[in-house]
């Protein structure tokens, strides 16, 4: 039978002096659980925590906001002040302790500011939540049209705002440099850095909009501050939608581009993902075009890796073991990032590493110990079980 030596999932990958113990990575989800200011919670331990203990070998925290008017609901994470890292350093601790490489995403929401959490509606804040001591605000983007019907119109940000913020996102990364080893930097889904992007957002006049390498520069010019005040020892992963979904968008010739620049600039991965420059999110396309299937942005990490010979990692509906190794195998990526399916399952890594050893015997050498023991006990019995049905029958 095949050992986890033989299983591409459960091989280490290096990347700089990081050595992810394996290519499961708990992607960046937003829980809206932090505190109205932007602070984690025992809440954040215990949810990440628990995917530590089931073995992944990089988790993210969710995107942290690197101002207050870049969050889009009163419960999101921030990093826009020194306070913040406290309870963030306590996550990244635990984490390490388990054997994961902890991560960290940041990034700026942009036109999908003020707004309702996802379980409330996901509309925009109004009479009813200023009343309740949660009033809207404005939110800021490349030009001034809201990203959904409805929406708070943006204010289009000036030309030294832009550069402020450039600033202000190395400032974050160096804030959180001590305690993660990995980082993420959000520039997709619609938010702030996808609408420098986007043609279909960026109607910019400045040295920030016109053509691709105008529309570029925004993106470019963040990933040179983070590289800067990130240590040079620490990898930087760039998480894009690689296409826009609609047309007269961003396509993949552009994020070919866009990544190959990104290298230059030391960014180490490309976080591959799709859609979102209008509508809620990201999903709200396929309320038009249809479901997705398992995979369905696997196509943009391949073709990033294949052509540019530059490390991804593969998102978007990857849910089973062996779909995820066939990924790596065929050299499609060299991560696999899960979300819903670990909210679902959290230790799904170790479920993996049983699942893909195809060991009819249920050995669980790779689970904590103090978890395979119990587990193997739970086994044995089970199969003194089947033995004694076999029995039965036969007699």
């Amino acid at each position: 039978m095949p050992g986890l030596d033989d299983v591409m999932l459960f091989k280490p990958l290096t990347l700089r002096g990081v050595t992810i113990p394996n290519r499961v990575v708990i992607a960046p989800m937003q829980m809206y659980m932090a505190t109205k200011d932007g602070f984690y919670t025992d809440w954040h331990l215990v949810h990440l925590g628990r995917y530590a203990i089931g073995k992944a070998g990089l988790i993210f925290t969710e995107v942290l906001c690197v101002e207050p008017r870049g969050r889009s609901t009163y419960s999101d994470a921030g990093i826009w002040d020194d306070a913040h890292v406290g309870p963030l350093k306590r996550v990244a601790d635990f984490l390490r302790s388990c054997g994961s490489v902890p991560g960290v995403q940041i990034g700026h929401c942009g036109p999908k500011a003020a707004r309702q959490r996802p379980h409330e509606g996901l509309k925009p804040l109004g009479p009813a939540e200023a009343a309740k001591g949660e009033p809207p605000w404005t939110p800021v983007a490349s030009t001034d049209e809201p990203s959904d019907a409805g929406y708070h119109v943006p204010h289009a940000l000036t030309t030294s705002e832009v550069q402020d913020l450039v600033a202000t996102f190395g400032r974050c990364a160096a804030r959180v440099a001590p305690h993660f080893d990995v980082l993420d930097i959000h520039a997709a889904h619609g938010y702030l850095i996808h609408t420098f992007l986007s043609p279909i957002a960026n109607k910019r006049t400045d040295r920030y909009g016109g053509d691709r390498q105008g529309r570029m520069r925004f993106a470019l010019e963040i990933a040179e501050a983070v590289r800067a005040a990130w240590p040079q020892d620490k990898p930087i992963f760039f998480r894009l939608s690689c296409i826009d979904r609609a047309p007269g968008g961003w396509e993949m010739p552009d994020t070919l581009a866009l990544a190959q620049e990104l290298r230059a600039r030391g960014i180490d991965v490309i976080d591959c993902s799709s859609g979102g420059i209008r509508g809620a999110n990201s999903i709200a396309i396929f309320k038009k075009i249809g479901p997705p299937a398992p995979g369905y942005q696997v196509p943009f990490a391949a073709e990033v890796k294949k052509t540019l010979g530059m490390p991804t990692m593969a998102v978007g509906l990857i849910a089973e073991a062996k779909h995820a190794e066939a990924i790596l195998r065929a050299g499609d990526a060299d991560l696999v990032a899960i979300a819903r399916e670990a909210l679902a399952n959290p230790h799904w890594a170790l479920h993996a590493s049983n699942e893909l050893q195809a060991d009819p015997n249920f050995t669980f050498d790779y689970w904590p110990p103090n978890h395979a023991w119990w587990l193997q006990y739970r086994e044995e019995i089970r199969r003194m079980g089947r033995t004694g049905a076999k029995k039965d029958a036969a007699a």
